[in-house]
């Protein structure tokens, strides 16, 4: 895998004493991002993965240094089934995090779930979105991201690409669906390797022994 999609500069590791101690931190990293972004273009643009993750940035809530109506969020993954069942990822992202903090509604890009039947049309229509946001702004081939937010599972898997998956060689596609996933649900889309390995920044947030 890592010969077809070599990280673009060396991981940096950071370990805390308590979860609280990298909720604090992380929060900060997040700020620090937003702000070098919304000085250079006016925006801030995000992907959110779920799992722990919405947890975990409970500190961005009723934080003064957030700017919420210039965030653009966008999800790493999202799991194929209605925008409230408990498996959505956006619906975790909202019960955490989105209902709790003034984001404008239309800066939240979730899945079309008009098209839950049509995986392929599912996945096309999430490409066209992010082309629409980051078309003559911020990409080349792929997207750029300020930021991409991501778990990592008890597997290793991050956003919905699993170990030995067709979809790792992936690379021509922003967003590829998958119908087999080994954690339920099995129907998903998600971000393929480029566009992580695209962004400016990509934080894995992992917490507890299952991860460490």
């Amino acid at each position: 895998m890592s010969s077809i999609h070599p990280p673009p500069s060396p991981p940096v590791l950071y370990s805390f004493d308590s979860p609280n101690e990298m909720t604090e931190k992380l929060a900060a990293f997040i700020v620090k991002a937003q702000k070098e972004a919304v000085d250079k273009k006016g925006r801030f643009t995000v992907a959110l993965s779920g799992g722990s993750l919405p947890k975990q940035l409970n500190k961005l809530i009723n934080n003064p240094a957030v700017k919420w109506d210039k965030w653009q969020v966008f999800f790493a993954d999202e799991r194929c089934v209605p925008l409230d069942d408990d498996d959505s990822n956006y619906n975790l992202c909202r019960k955490e995090l989105f209902s709790k903090v003034p984001i404008p509604k239309q800066n939240i890009h979730p899945i079309d779930v008009s098209l839950l039947d049509d995986l392929e049309e599912l996945a096309d229509a999430y490409e066209k979105a992010l082309i629409s946001e980051f078309a003559q702004k911020d990409s080349a081939r792929f997207p750029v991201f300020d930021l991409i937010l991501l778990g990592i599972g008890p597997d290793g898997h991050t956003c919905s690409l699993f170990p030995d998956h067709a979809l790792l060689t992936e690379e021509d596609r922003w967003v590829a669906y998958i119908e087999d996933s080994p954690k339920p649900p099995p129907r998903r889309i998600t971000l393929t390797f480029p566009v992580l390995n695209h962004s400016l920044r990509v934080a894995f947030v992992a917490g507890g022994r299952g991860q460490s």
